[in-house]
Order: C-alpha cells, then structure tokens, then sequence
C-alpha cells in the first residue's frame, strides 16, 4: 500500500509540473519569439528593413503625407518608449523631416480637400514636438488641428469621412480624428474638444450599431443618397472587419485622454463595453481570429482577416489592462493573439517576420463604385505586411508584452 501511495503522488507530481510546463509554453507563445526579442520589435525591424524610409510605408513609389504612415509612426514611437533605443525616433524624425519643411508645411497635404484620414498622423507629430521643441512640428499638427474646425459635418455634428463623401460618417474616420483631438486637447490645453471628440462616438453608435446582430455597420450616409445606402436607415448593407477594428482603437486611444470627470466619458465606456462584447462574440473559436466579413464566417469566400484580428486583440488587451472592461475578455485577447502568431505570421528567409492574410484597402462609393456587398469586400486585394495589420500587431504585442512582465513579477 505505501509503495501504491508512493507512485500515486509521484505520478500527481509528474502531471502537476507537466501542468506547468503546459501553462509556461502557452505564455512563451504569447510574449517571447524564437529569436528572444519580443515581436513588437521584431515586426517594428522587420517593417523599417522593408521600408529604409518612412515615406515608403504602404508600398508608395513617392512620399506622401497619410494615415498609414502616421499608424506606423505611432507604433514605432510606442516601440521607442519601451526599449528607449534611438533608432526608432532617428526613423520617426526623418519621416517627418521628408514631410514637413522648416516653416512648418505639410507636403502633399491639402486642407481644403477636408480628408479626414490625413489628420490621423498628427498624434506623433505631437509626440515629436514634446520630445524635441521643434516650433515646425506644432505648425504642422496646429494646421492639422485647424482641418477639424471647419471640417464638414452632419446635421447633428459629426464629420463627414471626406469631403468627396458627402454626408457620410464612416467607422474608419473615428479613428483618423477622434484620438488626435483627444491628445490635442490635453497636451495643448484646449479642454472644449473633448466635448466633440465624444460627440462623434456617440453618433456613430446611434446611427451604425445594429442591436439584432450586436455589431457596428461600416458607414452610415444621413441623406441616403449612395447606392450602399439602405433608403430607412442610411447603412452601408454589411459589417467589415477592420472598420470595426478601427472604432475598438479609436475607444481606447481616445479614452487616454478623456479626462476621468467628464460628464460624459460614460457614454465612452458603454460604447467600449459594446464593442468588446461584439468582438467576443464573433471570435472564430477555433483559431481565435475575426472574418473579413464578421458575421458571415460560413459563406464561400470569407477568410480570418489579419487587421481585424490585430486590432480587436489589442483593444481587448488594452481595454481590460485600463479596467475599461471586464476582465473575462483577456481570456478572448490571449486566443486573438496566439491566434495571430500559430495563423497569419510567418518568419522570413531574411530573419524578417511578415502578418499575411491582410485585406489591402476597402471603402464605400467613389470610382470604380465600391457598394459594400459582401463580394465587394472578399474581392478586395489581399496582402502581407499591410501597414493597418503590421502597426496594430506592434500595438497589440507591446501590451501582451507589458501583460507578461507584469505576470512573471508576481
């Protein structure tokens, strides 16, 4: 009988550290790469090997001022503030240098074109400006400013996506203005603009959710004149991965610097606690990724979309680090982001790492008319290391990374 007890606790022995082993690996996945370095700053190498200059993000032949290459300058200047190693800003400010000149010009931007996704690179300009002084860059990002003023809007105040889309807010669009303003406002003292910057939340969630399905529309058109535009309720007919993942930013972003006494930053938490249980809900629960198209998984032709899954992980791991959620939705944020790196990265010949499975640029109206069927958004291009998948990976490793230090302390 004792040699019985001996081999029982022997063997509870044996499967509790199997136990731990396993729970170790599944940690391993989640922060640490197999060259050691953490992803974020192997992703942020691999993208500055792939693009020499900043300029060059989003495969441009040309430098040219837009969101894209501001996602990625923010990404690149969360990377700095962690490893504090000079190559990242040295990237940065030569990125801003090609674009702006010593009077403070933003080349290749137009104020009057009223394009919301070119105000979306002022948040690291307002970083550059606090890290070096520099009077041109509070010239640039204070005409950025200036845009949103007299940026058109709706009836009831939001802003239109673009000029050359009349009357139509877009999901996208929240996260071009929404969290520039929001810093604006609290690095430059100007405390009125949140008022508007939670304004916009706020009408997007009126006029996009769809209470049935739980989830947010990709654009809305108040006069219902586009061809997408359902004739009651103006919506474009279907719900696209990365618009959505684009508000999850938005919401957490901004929520940086909406002040904790403003009377409405509730509504701001309601939104959030909304997406995120939008987001659990259409996880794909076996690889834990998100569909181009959310709510049709089954359909011919739907794939597990790179951006989307970025993005709605790095919100889920930002919002529950914040408290702005319950933190039921880590367990969620884990499986996006193992997710991410069992399915959709892949270690290069070079060393380099590349995100795959990334739907190229998607919209609504203009010319060829895009209608936002759901063929429309499976047909759009596909490609690796789009930067609105790359950017938000970095965001999202930099927090499972912060996650798993703060774990490996306690």
């Amino acid at each position: 009988m004792k040699n019985l007890n001996l081999i029982a606790l022997a063997f509870i022995l044996m499967i509790a550290g199997a136990c731990r082993t396993s729970q170790s690996t599944t940690r391993a996945t989640t922060s640490a790469s197999p060259t050691g370095k953490p992803y974020s700053v192997w992703m942020a190498d691999s993208e500055m090997k792939r693009s020499p200059q900043g300029w060059m993000i989003d495969f441009r032949p040309v430098p040219k001022w837009d969101y894209t290459q501001g996602l990625f300058a923010s990404a690149l200047d969360r990377v700095y503030k962690k490893t504090n190693d000079p190559k990242y800003l040295t990237y940065i400010k030569a990125f801003a240098d090609t674009m702006i000149t010593e009077q403070g010009v933003i080349k290749t931007y137009k104020k009057s074109d009223y394009n919301i996704d070119r105000v979306n690179p002022g948040k690291f300009l307002i970083e550059l400006h606090q890290k070096t002084g520099q009077q041109k860059y509070k010239i640039a990002l204070d005409e950025l400013r200036d845009q949103m003023r007299t940026h058109p809007r709706t009836s009831e105040g939001g802003f239109w996506h673009k000029k050359i889309y009349p009357h139509q807010m877009w999901l996208d669009g929240l996260y071009m203005a929404a969290p520039f303003l929001a810093q604006y406002g609290v690095t430059y003292n100007e405390p009125s603009i949140h008022d508007d910057v939670i304004k916009q939340f706020v009408l997007v969630d009126k006029y996009t959710w769809d209470a049935k399905k739980g989830l947010f529309y990709h654009g809305w058109d108040e006069k219902r004149e586009q061809k997408w535009a359902d004739p009651k309720t103006g919506l474009s007919p279907n719900v696209w991965g990365r618009a959505m993942g684009w508000l999850s930013m938005a919401l957490v972003d901004a929520l940086d610097y909406i002040p904790q006494n403003h009377p409405q930053r509730g509504e701001m938490l309601r939104i959030t606690n909304k997406m995120a249980q939008a987001i659990a809900q259409y996880q794909e629960p076996k690889t834990g990724l998100w569909y181009q198209v959310v709510d049709q998984g089954n359909r011919e032709g739907n794939y597990l979309e790179g951006s989307a899954s970025s993005m709605f992980t790095y919100f889920l791991l930002k919002a529950t680090k914040k408290g702005y959620i319950d933190q039921k939705y880590r367990t969620n944020a884990r499986k996006g982001y193992n997710g991410l790196l069992q399915n959709l990265i892949k270690e290069n010949p070079d060393g380099t790492i590349s995100i795959t499975s990334v739907c190229a640029v998607a919209g609504l109206g203009g010319t060829p008319y895009r209608d936002g069927s759901y063929e429309y958004y499976i047909n759009e291009e596909k490609r690796d290391n789009d930067p609105k998948a790359v950017s938000p990976f970095i965001m999202a490793s930099l927090e499972i990374e912060e996650l798993d230090k703060a774990a490996a302390k306690k």
